[in-house]
């Protein structure tokens, strides 16, 4: 468990290929200060968990299915990294609740910068568009950040904006985002829990609906 909090900016320094996935080497002095063997790590958002480490410096395996829906489908040497170490249970939740389960990527379509913030306009896939909303929390490659628009309902081309303040900016990795950078995204726990508990009741309803007319027949 994360608070979207970054902690660090890391850095890629060795991709293995893996049977299917790869095994990962970062550095990462701050987040292996006090990390053992098992612990879990977020990367850019994507929870990994330490299988070896050093002074300055951990690897962790990335199977597949993390592959294909996160950023790091395309992970080369050299490339910077949002790192947060897991929250501990007495910690206070700086940001909000993030698991490091990616739901998917979106792509940086604009970049405003102000006079002290930048407000970024990010395009997201069609079907997490519903789990998206004016002020409420999203993970953006890790980063716990505040919704400050989205796009109407009926848009084929969803997106969100986030305003980034001076910390933000120099703190993560999203200072250098520009148009056409891809993004993990992580959506509100709560939104999709409630969405897959309206799921389960539409489907209910619609059950119970075919039993009450079988039954008067």
């Amino acid at each position: 468990m994360f608070t979207g909090i970054v902690e660090e900016i890391g850095a890629v320094t060795a991709v293995e290929p893996s049977g299917d996935g790869v095994r990962l080497t970062l550095r990462a002095p701050l987040s292996v200060s006090d990390a053992g063997h098992g612990d879990s790590i977020s990367v850019s958002g994507v929870c990994l968990t330490v299988v070896d480490q050093g002074d300055d410096w951990f690897t962790a395996d990335v199977m597949k299915q993390t592959l294909d829906m996160s950023t790091l489908v395309d992970v080369a040497p050299g490339r910077a990294v949002n790192l947060e170490r897991a929250t501990a249970a007495h910690g206070r939740l700086g940001g909000h609740i993030v698991q490091g389960h990616i739901d998917g990527t979106g792509i940086v379509r604009e970049v405003r910068p102000g006079a002290q913030w930048s407000v970024v306009r990010i395009g997201i896939p069609t079907h997490l568009a519903p789990l998206v909303v004016d002020k409420g929390s999203i993970a953006i490659d890790g980063v716990s950040l505040t919704v400050s628009a989205v796009s109407d309902a009926p848009d084929p081309q969803p997106w969100l904006e986030v305003s980034l303040i001076p910390e933000t900016l120099a703190a993560t990795t999203l200072g250098g985002a520009e148009a056409g950078t891809p993004v993990n995204l992580e959506t509100d726990i709560l939104a999709r829990h409630v969405q897959r508990m309206l799921a389960f009741r539409t489907t209910a309803g619609a059950s119970g609906s075919d039993e009450t007319e079988r039954g008067s027949e």
